[in-house]
């Protein structure tokens, strides 16, 4: 038997009054238990509006979705005890301290760990004694990630969690999303930035002009990617050798080294090298950069 889906959106649609386009039209998908779903589009893609429309800020034109089962606008109440969630503009109370804006958050929604905000603020190195007021972008979205993740949520719904962030803070952040998929919690998150969509994601989905266009595994892009190799030789690089194997796209250059980009089988290229003397190879981490643009610039369908 098929597992439930955590989050399950069906024909999700939202026209804003006295807009003739929809800010979102037809919107299906789902994210597993225990799945990160990357959710990437430009600016006024509808990536916000999706997020408000599952927390039932706002109603649906149609469609439907549900969370763990219940229906986002009839179990909004019930759906708001098991989910997390950060605001892409993260907006505190100015007057409270950080401190004070944590302890009424746990007093709304006691968490089942008493020590692991604190535990949290450690690891952010977040500062809770200023107002809110009076912190930078980068420390008010410390915070928000602290309440959004403190209550240990089945479900995560976070709009732009790492903006703002230095980049070990970042690496922290990171490191509790593996966290919270590792005790089988989802996490549905928008984002601008592919570098961290490839690093932490099961799957992505791309919006444009509040249209689904494609969904991808993460891992099924990588493997199909192309691949990067630096290759030194002893002597002279056999250029013409290289561009001949299938698949094969050489950078332009001379002399020993060679940098190929390579897509299928790597037998040819194996055969080739086991003819020369290599002094070493290095395959570079794959970037998904290139695949997944092609999505924003229109050319993706």
């Amino acid at each position: 038997m098929a597992e439930a889906a955590a989050i399950k959106i069906s024909g999700l649609s939202k026209r804003y009054a006295g807009r003739s386009v929809l800010a979102l039209s037809d919107l299906t998908l789902s994210v597993k238990p225990g799945e990160v779903y990357g959710f990437l589009g430009p600016n006024g893609a509808g990536k916000s509006t999706t997020i408000r429309l599952l927390l039932n800020f706002i109603q649906p034109t149609a469609g439907s979705a549900q969370i763990l089962g219940q229906d986002i606008v009839a179990g909004s109440t019930l759906i708001k005890k098991s989910v997390g969630y950060l605001a892409g503009d993260v907006s505190l109370y100015p007057k409270m301290t950080g401190h004070e804006f944590l302890k009424y958050m746990a007093e709304l929604q006691p968490p089942q760990n008493k020590s692991y905000a604190p535990e949290l603020a450690g690891r952010f190195e977040a500062d809770l004694k200023p107002r809110l007021r009076d912190l930078s972008k980068g420390n008010r979205q410390k915070i928000g990630i602290i309440q959004a993740f403190m209550h240990q949520p089945d479900i995560l719904i976070l709009d732009e969690p790492t903006a703002g962030l230095d980049p070990l803070k970042q690496e922290e952040f990171f490191k509790l999303i593996a966290e919270t998929k590792a005790r089988g919690g989802s996490v549905f998150f928008s984002s601008h930035n592919i570098a961290e969509v490839q690093r932490i994601c099961d799957r992505v989905g791309f919006i444009r002009e509040g249209k689904l266009i494609a969904e991808q595994v993460v891992a099924d892009v990588a493997a199909a990617a192309a691949r990067t190799f630096d290759i030194n030789f002893v002597d002279d690089a056999p250029r013409a050798e290289l561009k001949a194997v299938p698949g094969v796209k050489l950078e332009a250059g001379t002399g020993k080294a060679a940098t190929i980009h390579m897509k299928g089988d790597l037998s040819p290229l194996f055969r080739v090298l086991a003819r020369h003397n290599v002094s070493s190879i290095n395959q570079r981490e794959v970037d998904l950069e290139h695949e997944f643009l092609r999505f924003y610039k229109g050319d993706g369908k």
